[in-house]
């Protein structure tokens, strides 16, 4: 006989099957039974068509395709005998779903079968047509299973009772027709069908308000005994699990109570005594009583108000979190979340307990003991729970820092009860380096409000930073409370009766400066705001400028532009300047510590103040400009990006004492207000001119006035030049340095334009030139310089723009097509652009540039929104 004929059987074929020692063989191997089965099926083999049903449903078990035998499921479903209508309706639940077209096919077998005289046939078309049962096939058969819910043999009933939750949930509208059938099961001895009963009854409730309410109304008392019953019953062989008779009846019971008893007074008062007899007397030493424990605690939580009831459910649930087992404490966990909100009080109790669950070694019950700690933490337990916290964050695993990291400033920051507790436990936190922006953010703000404390902080960090020296927002606070507050630290000012007496030296103060700026893992941040800090030190401590000063020109040769500029302008200060320098360095106001809080909330939106500064516009690839202000008082760049409602520019407009946010949602660089000047000059106690003058605040340290997007600060590093539109009135501030002095008169040719940098990337930058001719306003001329920041050079460089239908534009030849690397030469285009919609429509541009880097193809994308707006 051929091994793979039709007349094979099965386990022969399974044993070929595993045998194979190859993928490959097992496919040449099935690919020859459903060759020999597909044989069979075309010449009609009645014998072996149970059988080669029962191979091809272990092939499709492989993964195999078997779409081709869903016909021959369909003969043995009408075919008369048993056997062969199991092996039938077996395949047709494995090999089909409710979504085959030839299902259709086998509802009218189904319909026979269901009136069957024989109960078993009656039980298999019940089984399959719970499986994959769809709305048709319910809304045709339902009658049938109806009826069949009162069958006198239980296991019929049973499976009808299963059958129907399928039918309900398929058509919802024929809920109705089940209430009183399902009602009748649960007064069913038999628990096989009392269960499902109470499952089918739950299923009612949850769709049909009306099956709800009659269940509610008839059967809750009925339910009630049930379980009491149940619960009081002596051992049953039959039903008995870990000492407990039918666990899952008990839970299925427990569930439908819960739906009964939520939101109804009478039905919950009558559950009352049974729920206490099964949450004090359920063993809580095997799974099956705790499953039990757990769901009522669950239905409990769930009914309406019962104090004593949910202390005790609250109670249970801090035995679980006692349990060996994961799993069980988990749950608890869970479930105590959704407590806290009923009776925080009675889950106060168990607060060691979910404390040592934070510290426990699975991820997952931390994280969840983390957020349940959260919710507990009040004004009255804020101090210890936050010192169990920071203590375990020394000892905590590196991955799971972060989110306790988070929930400390969280809570610290909620809950403080006073600014010297609140200081010193963010200190403990900043130790580690999980600390997000925002928290040293606030922490500035907090510790510039609390004036008192100003001598005692600036100590703290001091001695912090000896321990601590390695982590970045420690350095970064310490560096600006000794920039602000040095001279408290070296004369001991403001010192507390908590305080250890402690001795520093002026020159102690800028070696911790220095060490935080010669640090190899230093940022740009810490080294511009240590930079800042030494300038400001310089006039703190006359006897350490010329060494402070040398610190600072170790930095003149950066390579990073940021530090270089700050650098040669912080040099220039000192060195000529000493008249101007300590008003220019004062300490910074007291920051507006509830406007930072409700910006940090997003419930202050930034536009809505008066005084504006100059925006500043983030084009796509562009790098951080540095607003003037901020450049000149505090921060680096890395912290202050294009005012927004929250984040780092929120905070700069807090440190400044002014307002950053753009005037209008423009993207180019706005003009400051004469608000915005009369704030600097009044920093640095210079009388704003009496006439406004066209251009901006004057940007002390930069080249260009401040109405412009900065520029290369290498133009001019210390002889800077005003717009010939600036009055005489601001002739004062314009002699803060050397060499200030104005413009001689030039012939007006048309407007004048700042130029912009278009585009800005880690490898190539791009900068636009404006020009108009006089008497055509609408045109205007763009002359495109591409500088490369790489040190590769770029060869077939080719820039393409598109503009909108109100723009023309036309584009000149490139003046070649190799960009030489490290900015050793550069390209220039040249563009002429009319604005069809000039006053009323701003200039807007996409960008591509396409270039070869060593034979490889690059191609780098943007778009310029930051065009001059009178463009």
């Amino acid at each position: 006989m051929n091994p793979f004929s039709s007349g094979t059987r099965l386990r022969d074929m399974i044993r070929a099957i595993r045998a194979c020692k190859t993928a490959a063989e097992e496919r040449a191997v099935v690919r020859k039974e459903c060759a020999a089965i597909r044989a069979a099926i075309n010449e009609n083999d009645q014998d072996y068509r149970h059988r080669n049903l029962a191979k091809l449903m272990f092939i499709h078990m492989l993964g195999y395709p078997t779409h081709f035998g869903q016909m021959e499921c369909l003969k043995l479903i009408a075919s008369p005998g048993f056997p062969e209508k199991r092996i039938g309706y077996l395949g047709l639940m494995l090999l089909l779903d409710e979504r085959q077209e030839v299902l259709m096919l086998v509802t009218n077998s189904l319909k026979q079968d269901l009136n069957h005289t024989n109960q078993y046939i009656v039980g298999l078309a019940l089984c399959a047509l719970g499986n994959i049962c769809s709305a048709e096939m319910a809304r045709d058969l339902a009658p049938e299973v109806e009826r069949l819910l009162q069958f006198r043999d239980p296991n019929i009933r049973k499976k009808a009772a299963l059958c129907s939750i399928r039918i309900i949930k398929k058509v919802p509208d024929l809920a109705e027709n089940f209430i009183n059938p399902a009602t009748a099961l649960l007064r069913e001895k038999h628990h096989g069908v009392l269960i499902t009963g109470v499952q089918l009854c739950t299923d009612l409730c949850k769709i049909s308000t009306e099956a709800l309410e009659h269940i509610r109304k008839k059967c809750t008392d009925g339910l009630v005994r049930t379980l009491k019953d149940l619960a009081n019953s002596p051992y049953s062989p039959e039903y008995d699990i870990a000492g407990i008779t039918d666990p899952f009846l008990h839970i299925r019971l427990l569930k439908l109570l819960r739906v009964l008893g939520e939101g109804d007074a009478d039905a919950s008062d009558s559950m009352n005594d049974i729920l206490a007899q099964v949450a004090t007397k359920t063993e809580s030493n095997k799974v099956a009583g705790n499953a039990i424990l757990y769901e009522c605690v669950q239905t409990i939580m769930s009914i309406e108000d019962n104090g004593g009831l949910r202390v005790l459910a609250i109670n249970i649930l801090g035995r679980f979190l006692s349990n060996r087992d994961n799993n069980i404490r988990y749950v608890a966990l869970n479930m105590l979340m959704k407590a806290v909100s009923a009776d925080a009080q009675a889950v106060q109790r168990h607060r060691a307990t979910i404390l040592e669950c934070v510290k426990d070694s699975d991820a997952s019950i931390r994280k969840r003991a983390l957020e349940l700690v959260y919710v507990l933490v009040n004004e009255t337990n804020v101090k210890p729970l936050a010192k169990e916290l920071i203590d375990y964050l020394e000892v905590s695993d590196l991955d799971f820092r972060g989110d306790l990291t988070a929930k400390i400033c969280s809570i610290v920051a909620k809950f403080s009860p006073e600014k010297i507790w609140y200081i010193d436990q963010m200190l403990k936190v900043l130790a580690g380096n999980f600390v997000k922006d925002e928290v040293w953010y606030a922490l500035i703000v907090v510790i510039s409000n609390a004036s008192e404390l100003h001598g005692y902080t600036v100590r703290a960090l001091y001695r912090a930073f000896q321990t601590s020296a390695e982590q970045e927002s420690l350095v970064r606070v310490t560096v600006w409370c000794i920039g602000e507050y040095g001279d408290m630290l070296v004369n001991n000012v403001g010192m507390l009766d908590i305080e250890d007496p402690i001795t520093v030296t002026e020159s102690d103060a800028v070696d911790i400066i220095e060490i935080a700026i010669k640090r190899h893992a230093s940022d740009l941040t810490t080294k511009a705001m240590a930079l800042v800090a030494l300038l400001k030190l310089s006039s703190r401590f006359p006897s350490c400028s010329e060494r402070i000063r040398e610190i600072i020109v170790q930095f003149k040769g950066s390579f990073v532009l940021e530090l270089q500029q700050r650098a040669i302008e912080f040099n220039s200060i000192i060195a000529k300047h000493q008249n101007i320098r300590s008003t220019l360095v004062e300490r910074m106001p007291v920051l507006d510590e509830a406007t930072f809080i409700g910006r940090r909330a997003g419930s202050l939106p930034g536009a809505a103040s008066t005084a504006t500064i100059p925006s500043v516009s983030l084009p796509n690839g562009v790098a951080k400009p540095v607003a003037p202000l901020v450049d000149l008082l505090d921060l680096s760049s890395d912290d202050a990006p294009a005012p927004s409602s929250s984040g780092g520019g929120d905070l700069l407009q807090d440190l400044l004492g002014v307002d950053l946010t753009p005037a209008s949602q423009q993207s180019g660089a706005g003009q400051a207000s004469k608000s915005g000047n009369d704030v600097l000059l009044d920093l640095l106690s210079i009388g704003s001119p009496s006439v406004p003058s066209s251009s901006s605040a004057v940007d002390i340290l930069s080249s260009n006035s401040s109405n412009k997007a900065p520029v290369s600060p290498l133009d001019d590093l210390s002889s800077l030049s005003l717009s010939s539109k600036t009055t005489s009135n601001a002739a004062p501030m314009m002699d803060l340095l050397d060499g200030l002095a104005s413009s001689p008169p030039t012939e007006n040719n048309g407007p004048v334009y700042p130029s912009i940098t278009a585009f800005e990337s880690s490898s190539l930058r791009l900068t636009f030139n404006f020009s108009k001719q006089p008497g055509n306003p609408q045109t205007a001329v763009i002359q495109a310089t591409f500088m490369n920041l790489s040190s590769n050079t770029y060869t077939d460089f080719v820039f393409q723009a598109a503009v909108p239908k109100f723009l023309q534009l036309h584009l000149d030849p490139a003046s070649s097509n190799t960009l030489p690397a490290a900015g050793n030469g550069s390209i220039t285009q040249n563009l002429k652009i009319t604005n069809s919609q000039h006053g009323k429509k701003s200039l807007v541009m996409r960008i591509r540039i396409a270039y070869k880097i060593n034979g490889k193809d690059t191609l780098e994308e943007g778009q310029v929104n930051n065009f001059p707006r009178d463009l």
